[in-house]
């Protein structure tokens, strides 16, 4: 069993450590306080290749491996959470279904300037009606004369109006099976498409500077081709994104914890209380070194999660126990962090507190912790 890193994975992990600390760190509270999309930072991006990072260099991506992508995710949630979800949700919901599922047409069309970092792209499956219950999509769509008109509403989409988003893949209803289920399928709708529409950006607690809205159909019509995989099976390709996708947040998850865990070490050799660093009084130390070992033990399940997936593994089970894990120690990281910062911790001014609030969504987000713990069980076999 060996667990070093190949020198690629140390280059590019090395690679979005520098930027990150350097670039998006010191940048970090003001994106929070202003709500203010990093359209610079995505543009850098980019340039370093990492909008495409996993996809094959035919398509405008970087060929780099699952490891790869999960540390490079893990070291920008480090310095910032709302701008690893950007990435994240460009590369694993937005730009993934088309490497999976589209013709070579829609890759041409749409892959290539994705994995470009030339536009980003929606992953429309969350209604108001349907978060949790993913099967139970309301959004309708009908075939007449060569296209189809769309009617719906969609929640919580990541990446969906900035001003370079070119549209969203959604899940709408397009009919019924031989057992009269409802039929669901994915469909493209560009950014232009009449009669689709998108809400102001979220008031968000945490991720505050990454771009979410409702989105709304109204007759939106797209022509036929613009369907994305096979007719019918929109519900199973969405889920097997998610699979993917939850090794992701995972990663997220750990480098958020990892950036709490830096400010709460610095900031206790830092403070100063009854004469001495409180670094030295066992009770922090004992925090601190509950912290790290959650975090080594988070981020060994998601690269182990990463690992199958690039061995053509089975990985859905690892990567929903990395998900459902590395989202609650990034919750009791974050918090002991808070803690050991005392007052200060419950300043805006310093990033724990941004921290605290950005944390939450990771025990949500790409199924929720509750319905994390029925798939595992289902995988159990329960």
């Amino acid at each position: 069993m060996d667990f070093d890193l190949s020198d690629e994975q140390r280059a590019i992990q090395s690679l979005c450590r520098e930027f990150a600390q350097d670039e998006v760190r010191p940048r970090a509270e003001e994106m929070d306080t202003k709500a203010e999309f990093p359209y610079d930072l995505v543009k850098k991006m980019a340039e370093l290749g990492l909008m495409g990072l996993p996809f094959p260099e035919e398509y405008g991506g970087a060929g780099a491996d699952t490891i790869s992508y999960a540390l490079a995710v893990m070291e920008i949630a480090r310095a910032d959470a709302s701008t690893a979800i950007t990435l994240a949700a460009h590369v694993s919901l937005g730009s993934t279904p088309f490497y999976l599922f589209g013709t070579e047409d829609q890759k041409q069309r749409y892959l290539i300037p994705l994995a470009r970092g030339e536009m980003l792209w929606g992953f429309g499956l969350t209604e108001p009606q349907a978060g949790s219950d993913a099967g139970g999509t309301r959004t309708r769509a009908e075939l007449h004369d060569g296209h189809w008109t769309i009617n719906g509403t969609k929640a919580f989409i990541t990446n969906s109006g900035t001003d370079i988003t070119g549209g969203t893949t959604i899940t709408a209803v397009t009919g019924t099976d031989e057992r009269g289920r409802p039929e669901i399928s994915n469909l493209i709708v560009p950014q232009a498409t009449p009669g689709f529409t998108r809400s102001k950006k979220y008031r968000k607690m945490g991720w505050r500077a990454s771009d979410t809205r409702e989105l709304a159909f109204a007759d939106a019509k797209v022509p036929q081709d613009c369907m994305l995989g096979e007719r019918g099976r929109g519900l199973k390709q969405f889920l097997q994104i998610l699979d993917g996708g939850r090794i992701s947040v995972a990663a997220l998850s750990v480098g958020l914890a990892i950036g709490a865990y830096d400010e709460a070490l610095q900031y206790a050799k830092d403070r100063h209380q009854f004469g001495q660093s409180i670094s030295k009084f066992q009770a922090i130390q004992f925090k601190l070194a509950d912290m790290l070992t959650e975090i080594e033990h988070a981020k060994l399940m998601v690269l182990k999660a990463a690992w199958e997936k690039d061995a053509g593994r089975e990985y859905e089970l690892s990567a929903s126990l990395a998900k459902l894990f590395s989202g609650e120690i990034s919750r009791h990281v974050v918090n002991e962090a808070v803690q050991i910062h005392g007052g200060y911790g419950f300043m805006d001014e310093y990033p724990v507190s941004r921290m605290y609030r950005d944390q939450k969504i990771n025990e949500i987000g790409e199924g929720t912790n509750e319905v994390q713990r029925l798939v595992i069980a289902r995988m159990m076999g329960l």
